[in-house]
């Protein structure tokens, strides 16, 4: 975080928490320095600021990964991680006290090129590397290491601090990568390709903050954040100036590959040589000849376009239910797949279409996306005929997972590999998706519909993917979407509809409902929608239908769906 200074508030939190100056600011909230009058200690305590300006509904997400990362933070016991005290309510937003490090950040200290020496960077590499170590073995991967995360104490020491976006081994609701904001130079390659990261990601992020703590600026910052993920993926750093002997670590942690970065153990015994005067050598294969695209800087509150919590304009198609055909967008009426964007927000769309354009170049011919429209399902006894295009699912039945850069397979936490349930299959779609399917579910299309059903649609999963969503986020898209669907399907009843997180993306929402069919498969009937945003703000919706008779086991194959689920790369 950036640090300030202000006149303190006096506020008094919990009945002893005394607020005295602000010390620090970022894009999420403030941190306070406080006293406990209860302890009679000098405390930081995190306010979450972006609560007062969002809807009840982002609100609640934003507690939830408030709550989150004290959680995260709470489970690692280390000297070099900043320990949590408390978390607490109030003014209807969570607030967490910290342990206070009377120091600058690393990103403060490190200001003026030259102002971090090769010994003291490598005392800081080590602190950092063994809090990463801990964490690592507590089931922790921080996902967010960079300059402006590392506070520097008046006794030497380095600490980690905001786990905000930290993914936590076991929890159901954290399985995919955080939101990609701010600095996104310091996110490794396969995290800006899409695939999930592991504790080599973290590495790397450490091998960019230490080559900016002696440079002075990041290796791969350009003038816009797509160049600069074009930079992560594509360029290898030059050879920081100032490194002296931590050159070889440096580099070897900014390998693109994250199988060839050296271990926690090797990184530890490279850094430990620096400080003791051996010098340093990578024992891992080199890394090539530097390739390096122009260089600017960005201003550094830049993010991704579609990133971050703020709206999700740029025109595109807004996904329909059953019956309804392709929805309307607000205050219009039907879309086709032909139909225009609106004038005023065509420019916003172009530009969202660019950068997936682009960035898919960048990361290969594999990344390409697809735009299906998620409509004209025959549930609700509209639609005009049968699926065409049956086909069985789409590659290798269960254990078929293909390896992703860190030799884990390729899906989102560790879920969509080999561990693939019985009875189902696991699917790569020719879009790009992966899936797992039941067995005996097959693809159908039916124009830009596609489905995998085992009896023509009776039973159904559908999967949309819209890189210009409409909406400013899932939740409103849904309730939208429902005043149509409440008018439409005969004896529409909501069973729920809310906000959720979902694989840590917290512009999220869930909804059930049912209502009874008269045409095609007649009788009652129930369905389920998980609606989410992705890191470059592709709105991913999974669906699935089925007879009401049927629930249970749908409700299920649902869930069984959902673990197996993931998107093409972004």
């Amino acid at each position: 975080m950036e640090h300030t200074h202000s006149t303190g508030t006096g506020l008094l939190l919990a009945g002893r928490y005394r607020l005295g100056e602000s010390i620090g600011r970022g894009g999420m909230g403030k941190v306070w320095r406080a006293h406990d009058e209860v302890l009679h200690r000098v405390v930081a305590v995190k306010e979450l600021t972006a609560g007062l300006y969002v809807a009840e509904a982002d609100r609640l997400v934003l507690h939830a990964r408030t709550q989150k990362e004290a959680r995260a933070a709470a489970r690692i016991s280390h000297p070099g991680v900043v320990t949590v005290h408390d978390v607490l309510e109030h003014d209807n937003r969570p607030w967490i006290v910290m342990q206070y490090v009377d120091g600058p950040s690393l990103a403060d200290a490190a200001k003026e090129p030259g102002a971090i020496d090769a010994v003291r960077a490598a005392r800081i590499g080590l602190d950092v590397l063994r809090a990463l170590r801990a964490a690592h073995a507590a089931g922790v991967l921080h996902r967010d290491i960079k300059p402006a995360n590392v506070l520097l104490g008046e006794d030497g020491r380095a600490l980690i601090t905001d786990f905000g976006i930290a993914a936590i081994e076991g929890d159901s609701t954290i399985t995919r990568t955080g939101e990609i904001v701010g600095s996104i130079d310091y996110l490794a390659p396969e995290r800006v390709r899409g695939h999930d990261p592991g504790p080599a990601s973290d590495l790397w992020s450490l091998g960019a903050t230490l080559y900016t703590a002696l440079e002075g600026e990041s290796p791969f910052r350009r003038s816009s954040p797509l160049s600069t993920m074009q930079a992560v993926v594509s360029d290898e750093p030059p050879e920081p100036r100032r490194a002296q002997d931590l050159v070889p670590v440096i580099m070897a942690l900014l390998r693109k590959d994250p199988a060839a970065r050296p271990s926690v153990a090797e990184t530890e015994r490279m850094l430990t040589d620096v400080l003791e005067g051996r010098g340093s050598t990578a024992t891992t294969r080199p890394v090539p000849a530097p390739r390096v695209t122009e260089r600017a800087v960005y201003p550094p509150a830049a993010t991704v376009p579609g990133h971050g919590g703020g709206g999700h304009g740029g025109g595109g198609f807004a996904p329909a239910y059953p019956g309804t055909g392709p929805a309307p967008a607000p205050g219009t009426g039907r879309l086709t797949a032909a139909a225009p964007a609106s004038a005023p927000r065509r420019g916003a769309r172009l530009r969202r279409l660019a950068v997936v354009v682009v960035a898919a170049a960048v990361i290969g011919a594999g990344a390409g996306f697809a735009v299906l429209q998620h409509a004209g399902d025959k549930d609700g006894g509209t639609g005009t005929g049968t699926g065409t295009g049956a086909t069985p699912g789409v590659s290798a039945g269960a254990g078929g997972g293909t390896a992703d850069p860190g030799g884990g397979p390729a899906d989102p936490g560790g879920q969509a590999g080999s561990d693939v349930p019985e009875g189902w299959n696991r699917v790569e779609d020719p879009t790009g998706f992966v899936l797992w399917v039941p067995d005996g579910w097959v693809r159908q299309t039916d124009g830009d519909q596609i489905d995998y059903t085992p009896d023509n649609g009776r039973h159904r999963i559908r999967i949309s993917v819209d890189p210009s969503p409409d909406f400013e986020n899932p939740y409103m898209h849904m309730l939208d979407m429902e005043e149509g669907l409440a008018e439409r399907l005969p004896r529409y009843e909501r069973v729920k509809l809310r906000p959720n997180t979902f694989r840590d993306q917290t512009q999220s929402a869930l909804w059930e409902f049912r209502w009874t069919e008269r045409k095609e498969h007649p009788g009652p009937r129930r369905a389920i929608d998980q609606m989410y945003f992705g890191d470059n703000g592709t709105e991913y919706a999974l669906y699935m239908s089925g007879p009401a008779e049927d629930w249970s086991e749908t409700r299920e194959q649902f869930d069984t769906m959902l673990r197996g689920w993931r998107p093409p790369p972004e």
